[in-house]
């Protein structure tokens, strides 16, 4: 009987193959009374194929595979007693012109440690979750958007390391969640987001370079010691998210691409199949089964490993036939446009499959242009993601917090521009792995001035991020002001929280993330002008922002003021919406984020004072750079 049916067949020819990966790639199994494993894998151009691995010498006439019937469908299958779990093994295919390649598992579930390239022979059902009541919560979720989210951008293989020479000094998975989930309680982040796990052969493409789309990397450990790094940060209550990239893949000889012999995986016009920038291949969304692999990857991460959201990497390029390319480089849709219809109808399938099977899971798009709707419902012509990357507020934000404070005046806009379209998607502000990298230096070292003006800078700009409406994501070492530029091949400078400058920052993020967290004016109506209200959105000549956040219902709201300049202010008037009493929540000025103390009174009542257009004001002194946050 074979393992891969007929039923399995008509679903994987549709593209709705949903358990595709308990069928493909290399099963634990019973054939009669024989325990082994079953091997199917999908290559249609193949002349034939065979199983290569430890349990049969690497011979390579040992296993050959029988093609399944209906055999236009294209999948191999062989049953091999005596396989046992963490044996290495490979798919050799015959092409059709004689030539032999050595390929890995595109649905194996475990790899060989880089630089191997073989698949491991792994059983993931038998790992036992506990974080029953983590999934049940996460199923209340409706609208989750209303709920805080903020994001620690991880890379785990550089977050910290052992000084032993051991596995390059990787934390496991294991080790590596009981340290991060210590330090995410502590620091008040609601997630981690993790990259590159999906299993990758070369450490520079951090993840971003997939070979192995169901693998979680075996840099850190087994599938088994990645369940229990999720169960174990659910059990905390912290949400995880992964990177997904569907977006391309690497053209490495034991990967997807010529999987058969032929173009499987990819266009086979390169036009359309490969991104010259990248040196990569792009997947085909047009056919089914190459949909069903992608849509496969992303239910196997959520349903089977308990993944609370998927951060979709690149969307841009996926959504554009001409990402990327020169003209002659690519090839219009069937109108005329640039526009690949295939990838919308995919982004509009998965996530909304997702979302529907999984409530409470949230599908991110880092989506770097003005495409409309891409949080829009399907019903509306939208793409139907949970949240999209704010990239145009990450640019202007950052090209604000370099300029020299003198000139700050001439560019106010860049800081509030982002509010003119804060209604058109739901959206995350990002401060990621892509703003330290590549020679652009850590964000510490993009402040201007001298070095505590820089670090007072930074605790500036975090305030006005941590206000501004929008889920927030800041990645790791930016949180203590790390110096150096981040690398994938060195732990995080953590010796650098011996100066008490980068403690001060830490403390002063530790803060806002708290405050965030316990006051529901800060999350619970991002998406709409009724969370938020500029006090005064035009005082550019002396470069401070003052602005609103409000509760549903009214209760605990939040003035911001945040000084942008060196300049002090003594008699520093404020409007304020309404006769109530102000209450002090964080005065940058204060000994603990390294100032001299706090200048600002505990609690204020506003005089009957016309000022910002409103008829009641208070008054306090501004410090160069200070962060003020009251209550009311």
């Amino acid at each position: 009987m074979s393992n891969f049916t007929d039923l399995d067949a008509y679903l994987f020819g549709q593209g709705t193959h949903y358990d595709i990966y308990k069928k493909l790639g290399a099963h634990k199994g019973k054939h009669g009374k024989e325990e082994g494993f079953y091997f199917d894998v999908w290559a249609p151009h193949a002349a034939s194929v065979a199983v290569i691995g430890e349990f049969n010498g690497w011979n390579e006439s040992s296993n050959l595979m029988h093609r399944v019937e209906p055999a236009e469908v294209g999948v191999y299958e062989t049953f091999i007693p005596g396989a046992k779990e963490g044996q290495l093994y490979k798919f050799l295919i015959y092409t059709e012109d004689g030539t032999k390649l050595y390929k890995a598992d595109p649905y194996a579930s475990y790899a060989e440690v880089r630089p191997g390239t073989a698949s491991r022979l792994y059983d993931t059902s038998k790992f036992k979750w506990t974080d029953q009541a983590w999934m049940k919560q996460r199923k209340s979720h409706k609208e989750f958007w209303e709920q805080p989210m903020a994001i620690y951008e991880v890379h785990p293989g550089s977050w910290k390391r052992h000084p032993r020479p051991e596995n390059d000094g990787f934390y496991s998975y294991k080790e590596f969640a009981h340290s991060i989930t210590e330090y995410v309680l502590d620091m008040g982040y609601t997630h981690v987001e993790l990259m590159g796990i999906s299993e990758y052969p070369f450490d520079g493409s951090w993840g971003y370079q997939v070979t192995g789309y169901y693998a979680p990397t075996s840099r850190y450990g087994t599938p088994d010691d990645f369940m229990y790094l999720i169960n174990y940060l659910h059990k905390n209550g912290i949400g995880v998210i992964l990177d997904w990239v569907p977006a391309h893949f690497p053209r490495d000889a034991h990967g997807l691409a010529d999987f058969d012999g032929q173009p499987l995986y990819e266009y086979p016009d390169p036009r359309k199949g490969e991104h010259p920038d990248w040196g990569t291949k792009i997947f085909n969304y047009g056919k089914t089964e190459v949909k069903n692999f992608l849509i496969g990857s992303a239910l196997q991460w959520i349903e089977h490993y308990h993944i609370d959201g998927l951060r979709v990497d690149a969307v841009a390029s996926m959504l554009y036939l001409d990402y990327g390319k020169q003209d002659g480089q690519w090839v219009a849709n069937e109108y005329g446009g640039n526009e690949n219809l295939e990838a919308i109808e995919l982004f509009k399938h998965i996530n909304t499959l997702i979302r529907g099977r999984n409530p409470g899971v949230v599908m991110i798009a880092e989506e770097s242009t003005a495409w409309p709707k891409i949080t829009g419902d399907v019903e509306d012509g939208g793409l139907n993601f949970s949240y999209k990357w704010n990239m145009g507020w990450m640019h202007d934000f950052i090209d604000y917090m370099k300029l020299d404070p003198y000139f700050r005046k001439d560019n106010h806009n860049r800081m509030t521009f982002a509010m003119s379209y804060n209604e058109a998607e739901r959206y995350i502000l990002v401060l990621s792995h892509d703003e330290v990298v590549h020679l652009k230096g850590s964000m510490l070292a993009k402040m201007p001035g001298l070095e505590l003006d820089k670090y007072k800078n930074l605790m500036a700009g975090y305030a006005f991020m941590m206000g501004h409406p929008g889920k927030k994501l800041l990645f790791m070492g930016q949180e203590f002001a790390q110096g150096t530029e981040w690398s994938e091949a060195r732990e995080l400078d953590w010796y650098v929280l011996e100066n008490p400058n980068h403690r001060h920052v830490a403390t002063m993020f530790k803060e806002l993330l708290h405050i965030y967290r316990q006051y529901p004016a800060m999350y619970e109506q991002d998406v709409s002008w009724a969370g938020f209200e500029w006090i005064n959105a035009n005082d550019n000549y002396r470069s401070i922002f003052s602005f609103i956040r409000k509760s549903k219902s009214g209760k605990n709201n939040m003035l911001f003021v945040i000084n942008m300049t060196p300049m002090r202010y003594d008699d520093y008037k404020v409007g304020v919406p309404e006769n109530r009493k102000l209450k002090l929540l964080l005065d940058s000025e204060e000994e603990k984020f390294g100032g001299p103390g706090s200048i600002i009174e505990k609690s204020y009542t506003p005089e009957k004072a016309e000022c910002d257009g409103r008829e009641y004001s208070i008054a306090f002194p501004v410090a160069p750079y200070q962060v003020a946050i009251f209550t009311y």
